[in-house]
């Protein structure tokens, strides 16, 4: 355990100096950017660390893992973030412990979220996922709704009993025309998350960046970068 805790701490502190340095490139101050420590796959045990470390934003991308997650955490000081595909059928589960939803990419999981917010008596802050690999109108293959659907999400999330429309998410994509192309894809999303500004002035967040391209959305102007490789290792599986 005090290996593990040594290695965190190192892998933290070397994220936290990308990221300090990038804001620095950026002319940005750095507490204009939250780290999400990204925790899938690794263990309630890992979250403790991270939360004596001085962490307050994690991520989880399935309900299978985050629910017992969450629960065995449910002591410590930390905004629980979901980011990954959500299926309808989990929405319950997930509203019990997330705190913000960050992969809102159609209108049937608003009305679904809402509901489920309503009665679990609960804010649930949500971003709409962004596809910047989709047509106008279309989806994107990771999930994320195409540019044309934006406003119409953000409308309905903005209306919905139990929601709070707090901004925009994205992942870079793999095709398409910001494939290789981090740093366009993320200020692309600004361009975006500006004009929702327009009409929806509180939805200042943009979530964009991972370990491999933080310093691109740092400079691109994200609000929140979402780390886990970094900072927790190669995840069992893919090392």
């Amino acid at each position: 355990m005090t290996d593990r805790r040594t290695e965190l701490a190192a892998n933290l502190s070397k994220v936290e100096e990308r990221i300090a340095a990038a804001c620095d490139a950026a002319g940005r101050k750095r507490e204009e950017v939250t780290l999400i420590v990204v925790t899938k796959t690794y263990p309630a045990s890992d979250v403790r660390i991270l939360s004596e470390l001085g962490v307050r934003h994690v991520a989880e991308n399935r309900d299978q893992d985050a629910a017992p997650k969450a629960a065995a955490c449910a002591d410590l000081p930390l905004t629980w973030h979901f980011v990954g595909q959500l299926q309808t059928n989990k929405v319950r589960s997930v509203v019990s412990y997330a705190d913000l939803v960050q992969s809102v990419d159609r209108p049937k999981l608003v009305t679904a979220l809402s509901t489920a917010a309503v009665r679990a008596e609960r804010e649930l802050g949500c971003l709409i996922q962004v596809a910047l690999d989709a047509e106008e109108n279309g989806r994107g293959e990771r999930g994320g709704v195409g540019p044309g659907g934006i406003e119409e999400l953000a409308d309905l999330v903005a209306g919905a009993p139990g929601l709070r429309l707090d901004g925009l998410m994205t992942v870079a994509p793999l095709t398409g025309p910001y494939a290789g192309r981090q740093q366009a894809a993320f200020e692309r999303l600004m361009e975006f998350a500006t004009l929702m500004r327009a009409t929806h002035p509180a939805a200042n967040m943009v979530s964009a960046g991972m370990s491999a391209d933080l310093e691109q959305a740092v400079a691109a102007g994200a609000t929140h970068v979402r780390v886990g490789t970094a900072v927790l290792g190669v995840r069992p599986g893919l090392g």
